[in-house]
């Protein structure tokens, strides 16, 4: 059987229309898909005008706070300006605990103690033996160190010795004082029996030269001697009258210096031994050690800072008494105030919290920073996890120096900060 053969078109134009679809299916498939892109289109005209909207009409806060509160929302209400310039603005009202309203503002800081020691010997020299090390609790006037004794004990030796020569020389003068002035008072009325015994002589000589019954030679000789012995006797007398009046002549202005070389020589003396004793190093109060400086058979001199040798042994720190090193921008610090309450928490353990108060807002700003420098107390003992105390050897045991820390300010002035200024 012959099957019928397809006409072939004679033209170009014939050509192409017999490739167009026919016009039955162009329009089906417009019809069905055409509303999509035009739906598009207007969502997101939809979508740009409710953000204009937002973003240019004024939301109040009465709004706000009616919106939180259908959605079971509880954001707080403004708090109203402060007409008593004392009174701090946090721009929330105060309210109970658990409350988010009561929270002022939230900020880091670093744990720091409040007095950093460095524990420097107060002499220089070898260190021979050390009994610390970090993280030690000493107390108060634990040995920590000795230094070498020798050079010290030499010169301890020496102003011992002077002391004692010192006092010698003051009993020597003060001892025998009594004997001496019996023997000056002797010697003076001895001096006077002398002088009256050649008065006498030379009065009668006097007669006798008269009469022409002396020579001129026997004459002088009695008469030199008779004033001899008075000056004799009148030196003498004022010299036991020296003497014997306390406080008066040479012998009790010796007395006096040597009195003065006896103090001289004991304070000497002290100096040695306060020296000697400083070999011991001991903690100038209770503490934990931080970092250890030195070791044994190192030189260190209390003196020194950029010559190569120590100056401090090391550094320690009561962990009982910290504080929390935060800068607060400006444009916060107006929500912070003195002795305001705070809650602390290390983020090295965030389920332990402490409680806390403003101890200080330092007088200066940070230029660098655009912030001011302010310090927060650490309140002991801190409650654990299940709300019992912690021992009072393990209250700080989980707050470290330099860690960081997230503080909480509230809206309330602290309840355990120290009254008064």
């Amino acid at each position: 059987m012959n099957e019928a053969v397809p006409a072939t078109p004679s033209t170009l134009s014939d050509r192409v229309r017999s490739l167009r679809l026919t016009d039955d299916t162009g329009v089906a498939g417009t019809s069905r898909w055409s509303w999509i892109p035009w739906a598009g289109c207007v969502l997101l005209a939809l979508i740009s005008s409710a953000f204009a909207l937002e973003a240019l009409w004024p939301i109040s806060d009465e709004f706000i706070q009616k919106l939180a509160t259908d959605r079971g929302l509880n954001v707080g209400a403004g708090a109203p300006k402060s007409s008593n310039p004392a009174t701090p603005t946090t721009g929330t009202t105060p309210t109970p605990s658990g409350d988010s309203s009561e929270i002022a503002l939230e900020a880091k800081g670093y744990v720091v103690p409040i007095s950093l020691i460095q524990v420097s010997p107060k002499v220089g020299g070898t260190v021979m033996k050390l009994f610390f090390k970090e993280g030690d609790v000493v107390t108060e006037g634990k040995p920590l160190a000795e230094l070498e004794r020798s050079e010290f004990q030499f010169d301890r030796d020496r102003a011992f010795a002077t002391k004692i020569a010192a006092e010698r020389r003051v009993d020597e003068l003060k001892k025998y004082l009594k004997d001496e002035i019996e023997q000056t008072e002797t010697d003076w009325k001895d001096a006077v029996t002398q002088r009256d015994q050649a008065q006498s002589k030379y009065q009668r000589y006097v007669l006798l030269k008269q009469r022409g019954s002396v020579s001129p030679e026997d004459f002088e000789l009695a008469e030199s001697t008779a004033k001899s012995l008075e000056f004799r006797a009148r030196r003498l007398e004022l010299t036991y009258k020296l003497i014997k009046d306390e406080g008066r002549g040479p012998r009790y202005e010796k007395i006096a210096s040597a009195e003065a070389d006896v103090k001289q020589a004991k304070a000497d003396l002290d100096k040695a031994d306060w020296r000697l004793g400083n070999t011991t190093v001991l903690a100038p109060r209770t503490g934990v050690i931080l970092t250890k400086k030195t070791e044994e058979g190192n030189i260190v001199n209390p003196s020194a800072f950029s010559n190569g040798l120590s100056a401090s042994l090391c550094e320690m720190a009561d962990l009982y008494k910290l504080e929390i090193d935060l800068s607060i921008a400006e444009r916060d610090i107006a929500k912070v105030f003195e002795k305001q309450e705070c809650r602390v928490r290390a983020e090295a353990y965030p389920n332990r919290i402490y409680n806390g108060y403003v101890s200080r807002i330092m007088p200066k700003a940070d230029q660098g920073k655009s912030a001011v420098p302010v310090r927060v107390m650490i309140l002991f003992p801190a409650d654990d996890p299940n709300g019992k105390a912690l021992p009072k050897d393990r209250q700080a045991e989980f707050l470290r120096p330099d860690m960081g820390a997230l503080v909480t300010f509230t809206n309330r002035v602290s309840k355990l900060a120290p009254t008064g200024k």
